[in-house]
């Protein structure tokens, strides 16, 4: 782990495109700002664990449910796309 010192108003530049800003501290808080592209997606350690648990979770769909989801939690197939006739069906 790197550690670092920043006064308010200075910032820390990762992997060259993402810039994290030290906006103010008071007392025992710090608010940074960070800048990132738009398609790295950034978010509170608690927010990012919870996305994770609800991901593993949502893979993890009971069989008894299958009925009730249809062919897409079974299969991964669209069940709004046509048949083409190719699958011998």
């Amino acid at each position: 782990m790197l550690v670092l010192t920043r006064r308010t108003n200075q910032s820390v530049v990762i992997g060259g495109n993402i810039i994290v800003r030290v906006l103010q501290v008071q007392r025992d808080q710090v608010r940074l700002g960070i800048e990132a592209p738009r398609e790295i997606q950034v978010h509170r350690e608690e927010v990012f664990r919870a996305l994770e648990e609800a991901n593993r979770q949502a893979a993890n769909i009971p069989p008894r449910l299958d009925p009730v989801l249809g062919p897409v939690a079974r299969t991964g197939a669209d069940p709004e796309a046509e048949d083409d006739g190719e699958n011998g069906a």
